[in-house]
């Protein structure tokens, strides 16, 4: 399998458009972009006020075992990442993807029908693993398309489409719930996985060239892995993706008990939830904007020192018994602001150097971020403790920890000018 070298060398000029392709305008493609990849959040997110009912009418023991909900899904996630890429290589971004957004709304109307917690659970982690896909394959076509900071503005802006999910799927999920039952909430994320499979099926043209694909088998897979976690210049930017999934996912597992119970906020969570989202938001579209003029590099290694300071804010507050609902609330954003600038441009660099195999890099990367984050964010979420000082603390040493990584990549420098330039591949 090759490894294209980082230089900023342009790429070859990519085959002639289709009529479908020249159809397809880069507002439609961001958005078709972020409602893909938003059908994992969704699966996520939508349920958050559920979790109570479902796991108390499903028969669980404890508290936080309503956690698995969320925990096994990532963990599915986690390990399918590892094939959709290679599949997509091989065989073309669209058909692959059409699959798996067929096995997103089966699966998704399956969870409606379970009788026990156990088999929930089991069905959590398959759709965990159908999601997956929808996570990786957006990256892959991305990186078809575009190159450099052009990249890393487009996944911002998609991002920015995509938090959209994030901020209003708890409410969603609330008013479903209140009138339909806890169920239906299943039945509408597979009614949303079937209207993007239509809309993937009718306008998506396929991305990848045909002098680009690769050969699938076991060692595909190995080599891809392989090449991510021991190229320099990505793996720094890949572990430390993964580093802040984990800080991110352990807020996710947590979130409802900490602001819905501990800062009793109570049926106010859902709207707490999604402003914070829609501030999140904002923040990638800011970042589409200033990427392009300092570079993928500079934005994310400032966002990283500041969501550094703005953690041991956030820890410091926790640990004086005297934080509440209001205090919490404003640094929880900023953090996730920062995130948001950081993940974005992470993203962006660590695919660079992979053009030529991007579906399989971008399998290998998001399998060592699902990995890494699903685990540890599992960790911080069951380290709950009724106070939010296990998550505040989670994030400091995230923070520091991928400040470490990044300095392995960077050869100690950070603050670079831009060093790859904008090569469109539409």
């Amino acid at each position: 399998m090759s490894i294209e070298s980082p230089s900023p060398t342009p790429a070859p000029a990519s085959p002639p458009a289709t009529a479908q392709t020249s159809a397809m305008s880069e507002r439609e493609f961001v958005v078709l972009m972020a409602m893909t990849q938003a059908l994992q959040a969704l699966a996520m997110d939508i349920m958050l006020p559920a979790l109570g009912a479902m796991s108390s009418d499903l028969g669980a023991t404890t508290a936080n075992q309503r956690q698995l909900v969320i925990g096994v899904f990532l963990m599915g996630s986690a390990l399918g990442s590892l094939f959709p890429g290679p599949l997509a290589d091989r065989f073309g971004r669209r058909r692959v993807l059409l699959c798996y957004l067929a096995a997103y709304v089966v699966q998704g109307a399956a969870c409606a029908l379970v009788g026990h917690f156990s088999t929930l659970i089991a069905l959590r982690f398959t759709l965990g693993l159908s999601s997956a896909g929808l996570m990786v394959l957006p990256a892959a076509i991305i990186r078809d398309r575009v190159s450099g900071d052009r990249m890393a503005r487009l996944q911002s802006m998609v991002m920015m489409v995509f938090m959209v999910v994030p901020m209003m799927a708890p409410s969603l999920g609330q008013a479903v719930q209140l009138l339909a039952g806890w169920r239906w909430i299943f039945g509408v994320m597979a009614l949303f996985g079937a209207v993007v499979g239509l809309w993937t099926a009718l306008r998506l043209p396929e991305t990848l060239r045909p002098e680009y694909r690769q050969a699938f088998h076991p060692a595909t897979i190995v080599r891809s892995l392989g090449a991510v976690v021991t190229h320099r210049t990505a793996i720094g930017y890949v572990f430390g993706f993964a580093l802040m999934q984990a800080a991110l996912y352990g807020w996710l597992n947590s979130s409802q008990q900490l602001v819905a119970e501990h800062f009793g906020a109570g049926r106010l969570f859902p709207t707490i939830f999604g402003g914070m989202a829609l501030v999140m938001a904002s923040t990638n579209f800011v970042n589409s904007r200033v990427v392009m003029h300092f570079g993928a590099r500079a934005v994310s290694h400032g966002a990283l020192l500041a969501y550094i300071a703005v953690g041991l804010v956030q820890l410091g507050l926790a640990l004086s018994g005297r934080e509440t609902l209001w205090s919490f609330i404003p640094v929880m954003t900023l953090t996730m602001c920062l995130m948001s600038f950081v993940s974005a441009n992470f993203a962006s660099i660590a695919l660079q150097p992979f053009a030529r195999n991007a579906g399989s890099a971008a399998s290998a990367q998001v399998f060592v971020r699902m990995v890494i984050g699903s685990t540890l964010g599992a960790m911080v979420g069951a380290a709950y403790d009724g106070t939010a000082r296990p998550m505040a603390t989670a994030y400091v040493i995230a923070g520091v920890s991928v400040l470490a990584l990044v300095l392995i990549s960077e050869r100690g420098r950070l603050f670079h000018a831009k060093v790859e330039t904008a090569t469109p591949v539409a």
